[in-house]
């Protein structure tokens, strides 16, 4: 099995808790802030925690329209949200899983840095295009973009 990745980072001047807040508020919020990407967030199964399956229903800004995630760590402490998507057609025919690994790294004036390493895991040796992991980079730096300009909208929530 080979793989490819792809990693996101983004300067913030929210705190990190704020920004880890934001990131497990994120089947929720997702839909309301970027819903050309997320439609909907649904639990399949779970709690909400660590295990919990989740379908992803895709806007019209992506080339697909569903996938299976499932939550495989959340660390408060750490600042840690990893899952993979295991399911879906977003896995092309030649992609087994994609992990997604999240971290929130505080820095020294207060803010944080959102990173985000997505991991591509292919079934043989095909792996997806130069153009759709640029694509894909762009969409998650635009989604967590979303995300922020969300909670400076609406302070009262963070």
């Amino acid at each position: 099995m080979t793989t490819t990745s792809i990693e996101v980072e983004v300067a913030s001047t929210y705190p990190p808790e704020t920004v880890f807040e934001m990131i497990n508020a994120f089947p929720t919020l997702a839909p309301k802030v970027i819903p050309q990407v997320f439609k909907s967030i649904e639990i399949l199964d779970g709690d909400g925690g660590v295990g919990t399956i989740r379908l992803f229903t895709f806007g019209d800004d992506v080339p697909f329209t569903s996938g299976k995630f499932k939550q495989d760590a959340i660390d408060e402490i750490n600042f840690v949200y990893n899952y993979i998507c295991f399911e879906g057609d977003n896995l092309m025919g030649i992609l087994d899983s994609i992990n997604h690994y999240v971290k929130v790294i505080p820095t020294d004036d207060e803010g944080c840095v959102f990173k985000q390493i997505v991991v591509y895991n292919c079934k043989g040796d095909e792996k997806p295009s130069t153009e759709f992991l640029n694509f894909e980079k762009e969409l998650y730096e635009k989604t967590y973009k979303a995300l922020e300009a969300y909670a400076a909208a609406h302070p009262e929530a963070y």
